[in-house]
């Protein structure tokens, strides 16, 4: 056995090289900090939206979206087999060994080989092939190879934060249209109870027919409102189904929009934490590695390739004869395969892998751009809704004492019933302003915390 172990023994003494040399990130131009001032503390990546989502009903539909929705389920079964495509490539820069068995009767002609007769044969064989990595094939495919998992589990962290933002944005769009509705049907009641009044006084002859008409306009506008935003509340629940894997139907709900409650300020680090952050651009980076490897692997194919082949064994006509040392069969030898005339076929492969890694070069710089774009116009977003939101929450209450005021001095004869209408349609404007201003404010943070591609770990 020992002599068949030599070839085995001079494998390690074979050493390869690469056509193409080791990856390193290119050089780009990344802010050393973001133009819209941004909060200070910790980084964002120690912060899970556990604790960015206050709301324990919230926290159920993410989790539960987390376990049923099909998109999070096929990103997970890519990264199990990206997994096994490593194991299965990275085997190649071993040797294999295959193990064979035959059995068979034959006879020979007997007009050629006069007394020949019919016989067993019986052969035992291990084949042992090594493909000698010359010029670092096969390494750079398992280095592709291991880029391309990299990508793949950047590519379901991905889908984690769209679903979770999905799952969150469409929840506060719910409570929101759930506050419009109630101040809707608040200002319809109200509305009716002055339609009552005044129907009252027109019938008495104290105000004109004109302020019956204007009364009745109101609680039309009112019902429409209604009308709409249950319309709206239906499609939004079903929007917000369909990512927990749920068909259309009602959803619970837990806080109301202004008992939500979320961090003052979700700190933001450094720009260049993105590229480590942001799985996004760690998935394109990981393609441009995986790109800048296959050329490598193109470029190794236009060169000749050994191959190593050992071969040992028995062989005998009676089985019990395997054992013996006559029986014994054994062969080793070199195969060299080079590329001569191919039509430019190899030249044409390496240079197609070439610009497929440039594409991945600008998509990697495209990438990295587009998420500074997007922290900027979060920041700017969660800083201008939140001035936005004190201002129409003072709004609504100023709104509130004119509309009071105006009744006061309508029912005392002081004005008349446009100055009321005027009022009361200030009110009702300030009120949904206020509650989509307050919904856009905690939007911008989601959105904020997703361009950050913090803290949405799901272990």
């Amino acid at each position: 056995m020992s002599r068949y172990l030599l070839l085995v023994a001079l494998l390690p003494l074979v050493v390869s090289c690469t056509l193409t040399p080791d990856y390193e990130r290119p050089e780009l131009d990344v802010p050393d900090e973001y133009l819209e001032p941004a909060p200070g503390g910790e980084t964002v990546a120690n912060l899970g939206w556990w604790e960015l989502f206050q709301d324990e009903q919230l926290q159920l539909l993410i989790r539960t979206a987390l376990d049923e929705n099909k998109d999070l389920g096929i990103a997970l079964s890519r990264i199990q087999e990206a997994r096994l495509t490593v194991t299965a490539v990275r085997a190649n820069q071993f040797p294999f060994l295959d193990l064979g068995g035959f059995f068979g009767r034959e006879k020979q002609s007997r007009e050629i080989f006069p007394g020949a007769d019919s016989n067993d044969r019986f052969r035992v064989t291990g084949d042992l092939t090594y493909q000698v990595d010359l010029w670092g094939q096969y390494s750079r495919a398992t280095e592709a190879a291991r880029a391309d998992l990299l990508a793949t589990e950047s590519a379901y962290r991905t889908v984690t934060i769209s679903l979770v933002s999905e799952v969150a944005n469409t929840y506060l769009l719910l409570r929101d249209l759930d506050k419009r509705l109630e101040v809707s049907e608040r200002t319809l009641k109200t509305r009716l109870d002055s339609l009552k009044i005044i129907q009252a006084r027109f019938d008495k002859g104290t105000v004109p027919e004109l302020d019956v008409y204007q009364a009745q306009i109101e609680v039309a506008v009112a019902e429409t409102a209604i009308a709409s935003f249950q319309r709206q509340i239906v499609q939004a629940q079903n929007a917000l189904r369909i990512p927990l894997g749920r068909n259309p139907g009602p959803v619970t709900r837990g806080d109301e929009l202004t008992a939500q409650l979320f961090p003052p300020a979700v700190p933001t680090g450094l720009p260049s934490e993105l590229l480590q952050r942001r799985p996004d651009v760690v998935q394109a980076e990981a393609n441009l590695i995986s790109a800048t490897a296959t050329v490598g692997v193109a470029e190794a194919l236009r060169y000749p390739s050994i191959s190593l082949t050992g071969t040992f064994g028995a062989e005998s006509t009676d089985l019990s004869d395997l054992n013996s040392g006559d029986a014994e069969t054994w062969g080793i030898g070199a195969n060299l395969f080079a590329p001569i005339f191919n039509s430019g076929q190899l030249k044409a492969q390496a240079e197609a892998a070439r610009e497929r890694a440039e594409q991945a070069m600008l998509i990697y710089e495209s990438t990295l751009q587009q998420s500074f774009r997007e922290v900027e116009d979060a920041l700017v977003a969660v800083r201008t809704y939140n001035v936005e939101n004190k201002s129409q929450a003072r709004r609504a209450a100023a709104a509130r004492n004119a509309a009071r005021l105006s009744r006061a001095r309508y029912d005392g004869g002081v004005v008349d019933y446009l100055e009321v209408l005027d009022t009361e349609r200030t009110l009702f404007d300030a009120e949904l302003a206020q509650s989509e201003t307050l919904q856009l404010y905690y939007n911008a943070i989601v959105r904020l915390y997703g361009a950050l591609g913090g803290g949405w770990s799901v272990e």
